[in-house]
């Protein structure tokens, strides 16, 4: 496929060009959501539009399937919007720019928003074409998945009468998710106090980490930038006293921070000291990272003789203990299911202010006692340095269900089509799945999709064949849910 045009004359492709057209990113999708009501008007299909700007939208079985269950067909219509250094692409007014190569969809210089625009316009492809046989369906779009699942976790489910769901917001064609994390940020908030301090500061800048996502590659054995930093500054304070005047890492609870950044101020003359000993500590750190940050190094930059506003030395006491101490990283394997991470955590975000530092983690677990137990510990080092701690977006676990006709319908449909057998996994990130599991008693729901690359990066692309045939199977998973 080479025409972009022809390309979006076909259904599926045709309904993506369009939500393509309309700015989509999280937090900004009333626009995108009207424009699904106004696709349920269109074709006279009774609909939910709520504050949240999520929409519901349901169609009746087709004759001679007035007796099957009610099939919820659901994935979420916002998207992260990156885009490349020099693009002047403006996010909340200008439409993606498709292009083709091969056979992979992508949109010059930004994001694509495959996901989950796809399973968007895969389900108004569906619901738009009255030749399918299908038991009723209730097809569910939420908003803002991508910054904590909210508009999911707000939606009023008692609307809806299905027990089976089609979640399509996965990225591995052949992949059936049967089971994810439940989550939480943890946010520790600790007081702290400064005095005025003499001598030479020097900006400590840890780079070159590979970083990533904390649920899907949290099991890469990949460096957290700012739990290394503490690291750094316990390793100072056993040869040379100092005080830190600025500290800040990372942009996102829930990705492995790249970079952590300190200023310190130290008693002038120690350059070389100071050096030496983080020059001894960097290869130290190549050798316990090789393979995952290869990359990995501390770079030092003078920032001058002067005197400075930095944490008196109980404050960065404090501090200091926190990062050695706060849980980072694989906590707990699972015992049941092979090569699962079960519980683990990610300080995503450090940042030191005028009257505190504040950490956020992102803690997971696809059992709940679990997630509640490391949040637990997180919170008594907090109150142990006289902090506070807060819990924000939490959400549920779908915890593995060893009885789903579903999952055996789709396993045989997908052998019988594809002549091989699926992958049936449990993922250690989370889904909006949780949120409806927890929702809805008796909920039989799988997750699937077709074949992406590079989600949220200007990389991202989507294979055009295999959205074809995740779109073929899920109509004749339709047409045998009777």
């Amino acid at each position: 496929m080479t025409d972009l045009h022809e390309l979006l004359e076909i259904p599926v492709f045709h309904y993506f060009g369009e939500l393509s057209k309309i700015p989509h990113g999280s937090r900004n999708t009333k626009e995108i959501s009207d424009y699904i009501v106004s696709f349920a008007k269109a074709h006279d299909l009774k609909y939910i539009q709520d504050d949240a700007n999520n929409v519901i939208i349901y169609k009746p079985a087709t004759p001679g399937y007035e007796s099957a269950p009610t099939v919820i067909i659901q994935g979420h219509c916002d998207m992260v919007c990156e885009k490349k250094p020099g693009s002047d692409h403006d996010f909340f007014k200008d439409p993606l720019d498709l292009a083709i190569e091969g056979d992979h969809l992508y949109a010059k210089d930004t994001t694509l928003g495959g996901d989950d625009g796809i399973a968007v316009a895969a389900a108004m492809a569906i619901l738009a074409d009255d030749a399918l046989q299908h038991p009723a369906l209730e097809v569910v779009v939420t908003t803002d998945e991508e910054i904590g699942l909210l508009g999911a976790a707000v939606l009023d489910t008692s609307v809806l009468k299905g027990k089976i769901m089609l979640n399509m917001d996965s990225e591995d064609e052949g992949h059936f998710v049967t089971g994810c994390a439940g989550g939480m940020t943890a946010v520790s908030t600790v007081p702290v106090k400064y005095h005025m301090a003499e001598g030479q500061a020097f900006e400590l800048l840890l780079t070159g980490l590979n970083g990533g996502h904390s649920g899907v590659e949290i099991d890469k054995k990949r460096a957290n930038a700012n739990a290394v930093m503490g690291r750094i500054l316990y390793t100072i304070g056993q040869s040379l006293p100092y005080s830190i005047v600025q500290m800040a890492g990372g942009l996102k609870d829930n990705a492995i921070p790249r970079e952590c950044r300190c200023v310190i101020v130290t008693e002038s003359g120690q350059e070389q000291v100071l050096r030496d000993l983080l020059e001894n500590l960097n290869q130290d750190l190549l050798k316990e990272y090789q393979g995952s940050d290869d990359g990995i190094r501390i770079v030092v930059t003078d920032q001058g003789c002067k005197e400075y506003s930095a944490l008196d030395p109980s404050s960065r006491e404090r501090l200091v203990f926190y990062l050695m101490n706060v849980p980072t990283g694989i906590q707990k394997m699972s015992a049941q299911i092979e090569n699962l991470v079960e519980t683990s955590t990610n300080l995503g975000i450090f940042n030191l202010l005028e009257d505190s530092f504040v950490a956020s983690s992102s803690v997971r677990s696809s059992v709940t006692s679990g997630k509640n137990a490391l949040a637990d510990k997180i919170h008594y080092l907090t109150e142990f340095l006289g902090g506070e701690f807060t819990v924000q977006g939490a959400y549920p676990a779908w915890e593995y269900n060893a009885v789903s006709p579903l999952r055996d319908k789709m396993v045989a449909l997908y052998e019988e089509m594809e002549g091989k057998k699926p992958v049936v996994e449990v993922i250690h990130a989370g889904l909006e799945c949780g949120l409806f599991y927890d929702a809805i008693q008796g909920l039989d729901c799988v997750s699937y999709g077709p074949d992406m690359l590079n989600i949220h990066t200007t990389e991202e692309k989507l294979s055009i064949s295999s959205v074809k045939r995740i779109y073929d199977y899920t109509v004749k998973l339709l047409e045998l849910l009777k």
